[in-house]
């Protein structure tokens, strides 16, 4: 993944911010999926690499949340052995990721996915068994790569637009909190909760971004060839 930060040059610098949160939130979590930290790559950009779908979808929608990033995924593989410093990073994920993020300045909700369309096999048409599935593979992949694309921009677009009470009210359902210790939390009642998770369509966001998980953890085991992969 590669994130830049969005009109720089007009607001404070963002990215220690940044990474301060992404390390505390894997600390909590030691099977996150972040393979190596993010880390400032140049100017106000940094890049990590991830191999849980869940994870990317999850760090995509939380930078489109605070509005101040625009945010490229790159589905690939990278160059083994990884070196310690992701920065020293090679391999199709990372220039997939870069190709993705300067797509993601113009895009809906400041988010797009790269990787390749067509995958393995022989492209000659005359080798018609290897030919045949490699196109087949290729076009879902092709396929699977768009709908993701097109999920994540409505997604991100959905919690960068909705309300600071529904926000709060999501983070404590995203904590484990039920919507009574929620509504203790925030003061309000559990009607209230229950309204503003309704209201800014919590629950078919969650699902929905469950889907695009799955949907990208397939791309990614098409890609690699059922090994494993960052992006």
């Amino acid at each position: 993944m590669t994130m830049d930060q969005r009109a720089s040059s007009r607001g404070p610098d963002r990215v220690t911010a940044l990474i301060e949160g992404l390390v505390e939130q894997e600390a909590d979590d030691s099977g996150r999926g972040i393979v190596r930290p993010f880390q400032r790559t140049a100017g106000d950009e940094v890049q990590g690499v991830v191999d849980r779908a869940e994870t990317v979808v999850g760090i995509a929608l939380s930078a489109a949340r605070s509005g101040h990033w625009s945010v490229g995924i790159g589905v690939g593989q990278v160059r083994q052995p990884l070196p310690e410093e992701t920065r020293a990073g090679a391999g199709p994920a990372f220039e997939y990721a870069r190709v993705a993020v300067e797509r993601a300045k113009h895009s809906p909700g400041r988010v797009a996915v790269a990787g390749p369309v067509v995958i393995g096999g022989s492209t000659d048409p005359t080798d018609s068994a290897d030919s045949s599935t490699a196109a087949a593979v290729g076009d879902e992949s092709s396929e699977l790569l768009e709908a993701i694309e097109a999920s994540l921009q409505l997604l991100a677009e959905l919690e960068h637009r909705r309300s600071e009470e529904g926000q709060d009210a999501g983070r404590l359902m995203d904590a484990g909190k039920t919507q009574r210790e929620a509504a203790r939390e925030l003061g309000v009642t559990q009607q209230a909760v229950s309204s503003r998770l309704r209201t800014g369509l919590w629950g078919e966001s969650r699902r929905l971004a469950s889907v695009v998980s799955g949907m990208l953890e397939r791309v990614d085991r098409l890609v690699d060839g059922g090994g494993g992969s960052g992006g």
